[in-house]
């Protein structure tokens, strides 16, 4: 293994894209993924999802969790995509989710800084696992907080990324954003209510020009931008969010991988002529995260001309 890179971004632009890694879309043909571990995961009453599902008087089993996460990954390898997994920590309980300790772009991971307490420590064996790989780091989020449930590499040249203020800040949106925009990127922001975790619970990615969209939990604006890119939107109504359901993952190729219960969206996407990959993960979601939450794409086929 090669001495391990910190830090490759230029300061100025103009940073080369990875030859092995990296992406430029959600929805180019997923590769590589790194899928967050299920060994000491629980429900934290630290989101809605979770608190609402306490009220309403769910029961966490870990060993269900643990099988349906076992199916997860299945899914992934039958789908040939090749898996991941970021080392457990017995004090970490929200590893789970690989997709906020950090995030790819096509330069490198960008290693996050998580909101809350507990899952503060969680950028170390995200650093362990890029070492371990061999992936150098574009660079590592120092002001505020950012999380990856935010950040959408949406397609080539644009990075969709939303700030609540609590798990990403607005001093940590911009960190970044001034970063993306010296390699000549556009990134959009988009600011909500921390109800709603990040913004992969409302938008989602599905193909090329292709996207859900919860219309009800978001600002007309931004449903404007997306139809201002042509991007045609799949409308989902609003108790779905509440359960997890616009949190997907674009395999690339027409694919699309979702919760087993979100039987509706799977319907629109078959309509679209997309193949639906639906593992069940009841058990994981009333945590306050689905598939999306879960995976941190290492390397989609470029899709950029």
């Amino acid at each position: 293994m090669s001495e391990f890179v910190m830090r490759r971004r230029e300061d100025n632009g103009g940073t080369k894209p990875l030859e092995k890694w990296g992406m430029d879309s959600e929805y180019g043909p997923l590769r590589e993924v790194l899928i967050g571990p299920v060994d000491n995961y629980s429900w934290r009453t630290g989101n809605s999802s979770s608190r609402r599902a306490v009220r309403l008087g769910m029961k966490f089993d870990h060993k269900v969790a643990a099988a349906q996460h076992a199916e997860m990954l299945d899914a992934y390898r039958h789908a040939g995509v090749n898996t991941h997994l970021i080392p457990a920590d017995s004090t970490l309980p929200y590893q789970i989710y690989g997709r906020d300790s950090s995030v790819m772009t096509p330069w490198g991971p960008i290693v996050t800084q998580m909101y809350s307490p507990w899952r503060r420590g969680e950028w170390a064996p995200i650093v362990k696992k890029y070492m371990e790989l061999d992936i150098p780091l574009y660079d590592i989020i120092t002001a505020g907080s950012l999380e990856g449930g935010d950040f959408m590499v949406l397609e080539p040249g644009v990075i969709l990324c939303g700030y609540s203020g609590e798990r990403t800040s607005p001093q940590g949106f911009e960190q970044m954003k001034g970063w993306i925009e010296k390699e000549g990127w556009e990134v959009k922001g988009y600011q909500f209510d921390p109800f709603f975790l990040h913004i992969d619970v409302m938008v989602a990615m599905l193909a090329e020009k292709l996207a859900a969209i919860c219309i009800d939990a978001v600002e007309p604006e931004l449903v404007q931008w997306f139809r201002d890119r042509n991007i045609e939107i799949i409308d989902i109504p609003f108790p779905q969010v509440l359960e997890l359901g616009v949190n997907v993952v674009a395999l690339g190729n027409d694919r699309v991988m979702l919760p087993k219960a979100n039987k509706g969206l799977a319907e629109k996407c078959r309509a679209h002529g997309l193949e639906v990959i639906d593992p069940d993960i009841s058990m994981i979601t009333p945590g306050g995260g689905g598939v999306h939450c879960m995976c941190q794409p290492l390397r989609r086929d470029f899709v950029g001309k």
